[in-house]
């Protein structure tokens, strides 16, 4: 009898555990368009739900290379949404994914190499535990990299801090990088125009967006709210949607409010004399494109050269072409584009301006009114060149030589192992050449000759796009991010550069590439204020499309007009000009 007792007794226990493990389960399963998904329930550790790795559209390999992005192949149990999926493929950067598909130690040791995988095309979702009266609006992270990099994994674009501070859902979205995500080449046409455009990173993003105005609801988000938010190279792409002529055309808009920071969309056509254009001519891509194929044809022997090459091609059908290169892996592809194009100045990847998908000129559409009119906040930081010195060297003007002494290995490896709250361990002089010290000197220091490639970059591109939209709608609002509390030298080598922002917007100053150069006991009580205000206008801003908070203390002027965020040792310090 006390056998039998105690076999009921364990049947029972695992019974109860079973059920609790059943009932957990369905409380964060989901039902979307392709399948039931299960997430993950950190209520208690950050106080969100989540659900990683949601396929969005078909593995883009084989004929769906260089094809618009399909629907997923549906599924009928439930699928485990617990982890990131793979980043996008592309050569390892110090943006890039390292052999984890996470910030760690193999980012440094994976420089060059090929990383992530075509099977990339996935997203994230976040959203707060408590739960909500009705549903929350909606926050879509499109993430830099200069479109040849990134991953969503990258610790600083965890959304939970984000959602829980501004009672959002947010989604954070994968995208094809570099040659597979923008590439004009005419072997590859079809007839059909957005596999045409070339621009199949952009048309993986309005695929995330059908995502989510299709099953978003099934998180707690609401689709009518739905804010579209990039940095960077992903500004350039939000901005590239803003303006392009098959979303301006749809009744139904895919988003309702845009956040684009350090980023623009101009030709030359539109900026001062000098200043740095974000989008070339379509010919510029298409030569890019040929000279990929040529290039492979060289590097696989069947070819000596780009002139035989080009011979070559000409003996062979657009389909035997198109065989070709999708038959090619991408590590070949990558090396080629690594190897052969970056020499001749063609690795860069940006919107091809095919006028379908993008416009021929975007400012000329939003002048025009050919845009998907919604509210507009840009953000750009005080020092964004600073992550860029190199680029001094590209003209006499600037100073006409690099201005970094170290390369990407070796900053990775100072960065990764900082310790930032010992004495200082690097000077100025390690980082930055003796033509631009003392960093302060009026006109040609390192100050002068960063701030003045902002104002031909940056500021001239910002100012450009917002202008434009000023002239169609008065919701336009900008920022400029001035914090700079960063221990020495690193508050001048770096001030607040490019990307600098991003901990603030998502509230994650954990493990990330300048983390131990940047946040300290001693800078924390302001930059977590800081952090808080701004999460918070971006939540209202998500709301209401108006990013004014009482969380401000001030009023928020719609552009020219801008808010200045800053904070010192104790306290966030925000002022209106």
């Amino acid at each position: 009898m006390a056998a039998r007792t105690l076999i009921w007794a364990v049947l029972g226990a695992a019974c109860l555990a079973g059920c609790a493990a059943t009932g957990l389960a369905s409380s964060l399963q989901r039902t979307t368009a392709s399948g039931p998904v299960v997430g993950v329930d950190a209520s208690r550790s950050d106080g969100t739900l989540s659900w990683k790795g949601l396929p969005f559209a078909a593995p883009p390999v084989g004929a769906l290379r260089w094809r618009a992005p399909a629907d997923p192949a549906p599924w009928t149990q439930p699928r485990a949404a617990d982890r990131f999926a793979a980043a996008c493929v592309q050569t390892g950067r110090l943006y890039g994914p390292g052999l984890n598909n996470r910030y760690d130690a193999t980012i440094g040791s994976t420089l060059g190499q090929t990383l992530g995988s075509e099977d990339c095309l996935y997203l994230n979702v976040w959203t707060p535990a408590e739960r909500a009266a009705a549903p929350r609006p909606v926050i879509v992270f499109v993430h830099g990299g200069s479109n040849i990099t990134g991953y969503t994994a990258d610790p600083v674009y965890d959304g939970a801090a984000l959602a829980r501070t501004a009672g959002a859902v947010v989604v954070t979205v994968n995208y094809r990088l570099g040659i597979f995500g923008f590439l004009d080449l005419p072997a590859l046409k079809t007839g059909n125009a957005q596999d045409d455009s070339g621009n199949f990173a952009l048309l993986d993003i309005v695929k995330a967006l059908e995502f989510v105005q299709r099953d978003i609801a099934a998180f707690g988000g609401d689709p009518a709210r739905v804010t579209l938010m990039g940095q960077s190279a992903g500004a350039v792409n939000v901005y590239a949607l803003l303006a392009s002529p098959m979303l301006a055309a749809r009744t139904q808009p895919l988003f309702h409010r845009v956040i684009a920071l350090s980023g623009g969309i101009s030709t030359a056509a539109s900026l001062p004399r000098g200043a740095i254009p974000g989008v070339l001519p379509r010919s510029v891509w298409s030569t890019r494109g040929q000279a990929l194929l040529a290039q492979s044809l060289v590097a696989d022997g069947s070819a000596a050269d780009a002139a035989a090459a080009t011979a070559l091609a000409a003996t062979r059908s657009a389909a035997e072409h198109a065989a070709y290169l999708r038959a090619r892996t991408p590590d070949q592809l990558l090396t080629v584009v690594r190897t052969r194009l970056a020499p001749l100045g063609m690795s860069a990847s940006n919107p091809i301006p095919d006028g379908v998908v993008v416009a021929a000129d975007p400012i000329a559409a939003i002048r025009a009114g050919q845009y998907v009119r919604v509210p507009v906040l840009a953000g750009i930081t005080r020092d964004e060149t600073k992550l860029f010195p190199q680029l001094l060297a590209l003209r006499p003007d600037l100073g006409g030589v690099s201005g970094r002494l170290l390369d990407d290995a070796a900053v990775f490896r100072l960065a990764h192992g900082y310790d930032a709250e010992a004495p200082p361990a690097s000077r100025i002089e390690d980082w930055v050449p003796a033509a631009y010290l003392p960093a302060d000197r009026p006109a040609t220091g390192f100050d002068a000759r960063t701030r003045e490639l902002n104002r031909l970059w940056f500021e001239a591109i910002r100012d450009d796009v917002l202008g434009a939209l000023r002239s169609r709608q008065d919701a336009v609002w900008g920022y400029r991010f001035d914090w700079d509390a960063l221990p020495p030298p690193f508050d001048v080598v770096f001030g607040a550069a490019h990307t600098f922002d991003l901990p603030f917007v998502f509230g994650n100053f954990g493990p990330s590439l300048y983390a131990r150069i940047a946040f300290t006991r001693a800078n924390e009580p302001g930059r977590l204020a800081l952090s808080r205000v701004m999460m918070q206008s971006v939540g209202t801003f998500a709301a209401t499309g108006d990013p004014n908070t009482p969380a401000l203390g001030t009023r928020w002027p719609a552009w020219p007009g801008r808010m200045v965020f800053d904070a010192d040792a104790r306290r966030a310090e925000i002022r209106a000009e």
